[in-house]
């Protein structure tokens, strides 16, 4: 099963406040601060490959990236409930809250770039040819 097909579509709040619903903070939109995006994974943010000599793009696996991105964060949500399932034989309870919010905002910043490449997707195909 690929990764990214279990991930939904979020609900959008035009679509909410039409149907006569309302927003709740916990199914609002939210962006992810610069500053935490930087210490979540600095590996993860460099590029895995390099620019050619003569100015070229990239040349490298986006999907590749993209794969080892998703498993960095399926690799957190484990860790995360294994912390939590260790509390019962003497895992400190904060290491189990740390790694909680770790999974979480790896999630989150998945989430985001997920939502920027749907939105340069639908950008390109809005451009007349």
């Amino acid at each position: 099963m690929n990764p990214l097909s279990s991930i939904r579509l979020p609900v959008m709040p035009e679509m909410m406040r039409g149907a006569g619903m309302s927003l709740t903070p916990d199914i609002a939109p939210r962006t992810i601060p610069e500053y935490d995006l930087a210490k979540l994974a600095p590996s993860a943010l460099q590029p895995s490959s390099s620019i050619t000599p003569s100015g070229g793009a990239v040349v490298g696996n986006f999907e590749g990236t993209l794969g080892r991105l998703v498993a960095e964060v399926a690799n957190k949500d484990l860790a995360a409930k294994d912390a939590v399932a260790g509390l019962t034989s003497g895992t400190p309870l904060h290491h189990a809250m740390i790694a909680g919010e770790e999974a979480s905002i790896a999630f989150q910043l998945m989430v985001e770039v997920r939502n920027k490449l749907l939105e340069s997707y639908q950008e390109l195909m809005r451009m007349q040819v």
